[in-house]
């Protein structure tokens, strides 16, 4: 499979080396195509470097590295023409800090999710992976126990596809749990402060949420 990683910060660099040593073509995409972070990692992973929109356009699905707050200016940037009909796996988070608090935008009323499939209608939008840390997302095992990943979409194919990745990243199915429309990306996204509040009791990062079921 071809994929695009838009974003050359950690979340991006990681995911983007996990697809590659699974054995997919990646192309971590960034704003200019001399990128000096996307070139290294490119020359470590056996990946290809590239604009947002050449990684785009080279690519069956686009993963959404980059922060939520510019995410839309880096998929304008990618094109839709390079977007249309395939599956963008939105795993950001629409953070900021600002006079030293966190702060969401959008928040409640709206998401980073649901901003990207009105501006993207002909695209596949899958929220998923922004409940935890980006070595969480490729290796759960840095957990112990049945705890759960989470996706919401509108198109039920692309979740199916999306569902398989994160098998591969080691989810098995039983563990991804489906929310529903895109609309359910507003709960994911204001799940974060609460993330960094536990983050911040237990002084690490591995960490997440299990959903146990009544019998």
């Amino acid at each position: 499979m071809r994929y695009a990683v838009l974003g050359t910060g950690e979340v991006g660099r990681t995911l983007g080396g996990k697809l590659a040593e699974l054995g997919h073509e990646v192309t971590l995409g960034s704003r200019t195509k001399d990128n000096p972070t996307a070139l290294e990692w490119a020359a470590g992973a056996g990946g290809s470097a590239g604009t947002f929109a050449e990684a785009a356009a080279a690519a069956e699905v686009v993963v959404n590295a980059v922060g939520g707050r510019v995410a839309l200016a880096a998929l304008e940037a990618a094109g839709v023409a390079n977007l249309d009909g395939k599956v963008i796996v939105d795993v950001s988070n629409p953070l900021a800090i600002e006079e030293g608090q966190l702060r969401l935008d959008p928040v409640e009323s709206d998401s980073v999710g649901e901003q990207i499939q009105r501006a993207f209608p002909h695209a596949r939008v899958v929220k998923t992976l922004n409940t935890v840390n980006c070595q969480v997302m490729v290796d759960p095992a840095r957990v112990p126990g049945e705890h759960q990943m989470f996706v919401c979409g509108e198109d039920a194919g692309a979740k199916e596809e999306v569902t398989a990745l994160l098998g591969e990243f080691g989810w098995p199915a039983h563990r991804v749990l489906d929310l529903g429309g895109i609309r359910a990306a507003r709960s994911l996204e204001m799940y974060l402060p609460l993330w960094v509040n536990v983050y911040q009791s237990l002084g690490h990062a591995d960490f997440n949420l299990e959903v146990r079921r009544a019998r």
